[in-house]
């Protein structure tokens, strides 16, 4: 913090935060994603919301549980998720919570998911939503699903993790 006297008033600066390291905060996430499926790699999209639909994502009432990503003539859409509408929202539009919504993601991106996508075995799942320098955007995980002789595996591992964890404590 600077400080100054211009024509006899005290002046102070206070040093803004830099927008490009803003904190993610973190608006709903899919935790059931990560238990199903094995993430290979990840990507952010944007997403196509109505005004309503955004208002009821930034107050954290947004469900990604049931929800998907499929591909249509070389765009990707968001099926299945839900938007639970606001009462003081908009009221001119009609709320459909469930409706698909469009990504919105570079050629680049699109070209390299689709490609990968195309894979046997590999589909296109919605990790998280967050807010990005204001804006909305989903995490969108390329995964492969696990059979139930992995899930076990991964829940014995973290099982023994906490126990390891807990051992260290009571040790010191």
């Amino acid at each position: 913090m600077g400080g100054g006297v211009c024509g006899g008033v005290i002046i102070s600066i206070m040093n803004k935060p830099d927008p490009r390291q803003a904190a993610q905060k973190r608006l709903c996430e899919n935790r059931r994603a990560r238990h199903e499926y094995e993430i290979l790699e990840t990507f952010t999209a944007g997403l196509v919301l109505q005004g309503w639909e955004a208002k009821s994502a930034r107050s954290g009432r947004v469900q990604l549980g049931e929800s998907y990503v499929v591909a249509v003539r070389g765009e990707f859409f968001l099926l299945n998720s839900h938007f639970s509408p606001l009462i003081a929202a908009s009221t001119h539009a009609p709320a459909d919570p469930v409706r698909s919504r469009k990504l919105l993601m570079t050629a680049k991106e699109i070209r390299r998911m689709l490609g990968r996508s195309r894979e046997a075995g590999l589909t296109l799942v919605p990790l998280h939503m967050h807010l990005s320098r204001g804006k909305i955007k989903l995490l969108v995980a390329l995964a492969r699903g696990k059979k139930q002789y992995d899930k076990r595996r991964t829940l014995q591992e973290r099982d023994w993790r906490r126990q390891q964890q807990r051992l260290l404590k009571i040790g010191r």
